[in-house]
């Protein structure tokens, strides 16, 4: 049953990496662009649709518990050191996209702490508290 688990997160590795590929095709880089988060993703929601159904029995997820302990984080790794070096040949327009991505972000911090509602801040810490921290 854990070869289940390991079945379902290879598929959705071969399928995202698929996926990424013809994003790549699309926009005219020879490289894949976002499979490995077009993997996690469906990986993520093939398990919860198959748990939900009932069809994904508890060794099944450990497999894909233990692998995804292991491999994912192996692989976003190795991406995104093929994208800094990606990066560092495509010159001033790489340089660009991520500065670009980096304002936009710090941007939003502001909008986004805006959403939810007004909460009461919280009580002072007491002294037995504090000697904890």
């Amino acid at each position: 049953m854990v070869l289940y688990g390991v079945a379902a997160l290879a598929l959705c590795m071969l399928v995202g990496m698929i996926i990424g590929d013809l994003i790549g095709v699309l926009v005219g880089v020879d490289a894949n662009v976002g499979g490995v988060g077009f993997a996690m993703i469906m990986l993520v929601l093939v398990s919860a649709w198959l748990r939900k159904k009932g069809l994904f029995p508890k060794p099944s997820e450990q497999g894909v518990l233990f692998w995804s302990a292991l491999y994912i984080p192996i692989v976003i790794a190795m991406a995104a050191t093929q994208n800094v070096a990606e990066a560092i040949d495509g010159g001033p327009m790489a340089i660009l996209a991520g500065v670009s991505a980096l304002v936009a972000g710090a941007a939003l911090v502001p909008v986004i702490s805006r959403i939810g509602e007004k909460s009461e801040p919280l009580p002072p810490m007491t002294e037995k508290e504090k000697q904890e921290v």
